[in-house]
């Protein structure tokens, strides 16, 4: 079923895409205002604090930067505003620090600090108390049942990491990034594979075999560290003593995505394995083509080499979004590579898609 459906929809899409340039800078922009649009009118199930919605409040002060329209940054605004400037109850857990990092887009933009109060009281409690749990249990073994107080899967790399080192830059307090360095680097410890330049999602997929025999990397995984890279850069004082250490990891992990992009510009939801399920998701690919662009527009990475890559993704991602703004191919909330409905949305993967847009739009404006 799934199958059928998928052909017909991409039969749609490209009688819909036939007349129009997606790298136009005015298609662009329109993409990412309908995209906006839907989901601001089709409002996601999750509470306005949890970390499905941090994503989409930052790709609407993105979408900000590159229209020039307000009302983008008024809509995260109100959230603020309506939520008390809060971040999620739970003290430890990087989701509950997610949203904060709009906080911070807003605090620096109005330059008010009260936006950025209760995340900087939340974290001053974090380092007055530290967490002393870990995955290694005192037998030394690595526990399977995770606790959720340290960085110990790597969504959390994008949902803490950027929100700490923006903290630090915009107070100039070093503790901040001084906490994000320490945590980053023990997950880094704890999940990342240096033979092939990527994150499992966790210690438990280190022993994973996909169907097809190889390593199980998941794609939104380790799109929510290449986005949680861009955001760390952005603030990371130049003169960091480790500045050197993330932009490695993004380089190295830059060149392993270039190596294994599909034909049709997207990336299989199993990285390694284009059968793990046999069917597309942009829930990884729109923070690839994010994370590229931006490499691009900063200088981090050679745009003869990596553009034609980034326009491969955006115009899969294009292709992936109905004449009414709403994306899909988008795979639910999970852990690891699953089948799903090619039609699913999700309001994680329309802020990815937001910020793709945004860098994009650089892009061919240069």
């Amino acid at each position: 079923m799934y199958s059928i459906n998928l052909l017909s929809f991409l039969w749609i899409m490209l009688s819909y895409q036939a007349h129009e340039d997606v790298f136009d800078e005015e298609v662009i922009l329109t993409r990412m205002e309908k995209a906006a649009e839907w989901q601001i009118s089709n409002p996601s199930p999750f509470g306005p604090l949890e970390w499905h919605c941090a994503p989409f409040y930052m790709g609407l002060t993105d979408l900000y930067e590159v229209s020039g329209n307000d009302k983008y940054l008024v809509e995260v605004q109100d959230i603020g505003t309506e939520n008390a400037w809060n971040i999620g109850d739970r003290k430890y857990h990087a989701d509950d620090h997610a949203v904060g990092l709009s906080y911070l887009k807003l605090s620096e933009h109005f330059k008010d600090p009260s936006m950025i109060a209760k995340v900087r009281a939340e974290f001053d409690w974090i380092l007055a108390n530290p967490p002393k749990k870990t995955i290694v249990g005192a037998d030394g073994l690595i526990r399977l049942r995770y606790n959720r107080e340290r960085w110990n899967w790597c969504d959390a790399l994008y949902m803490a990491a950027p929100v700490w080192t923006g903290l630090g830059a915009v107070t100039g307090e070093k503790k901040y990034i001084d906490y994000m360095v320490q945590e980053w680097k023990q997950a880094q410890d704890w999940y990342w594979s240096e033979a092939d330049s990527l994150y499992f999602h966790d210690r438990r997929d280190i022993t994973k075999i996909s169907p097809g025999g190889q390593k199980v990397f998941w794609a939104r995984g380790d799109g929510w560290v290449m986005a949680a890279l861009v955001e760390v850069l952005q603030y990371l004082p130049d003169d960091h003593a480790d500045r050197s250490y993330f932009e490695g990891i993004y380089k190295m992990m830059s060149t392993k995505l270039l190596s294994i992009q599909k034909e049709n510009g997207t990336w299989a939801p199993s990285l390694l394995d284009e059968n793990h399920p046999a069917q597309d998701d942009i829930s990884g690919s729109v923070f690839f083509v994010y994370a590229l662009a931006w490499g691009i527009n900063n200088g981090l990475l050679d745009r003869k080499v990596y553009e034609p890559a980034v326009r491969d993704g955006w115009k899969a991602l294009c292709l992936r979004q109905l004449e009414n703004g709403r994306l899909t191919n988008i795979q639910p909330v999970g852990g690891f590579p699953v089948a799903f409905d090619p039609d699913t949305t999700a309001i994680f993967g329309v802020g990815g898609f937001l910020n793709a847009g945004s860098e994009v739009y650089k892009l061919v404006k240069k």
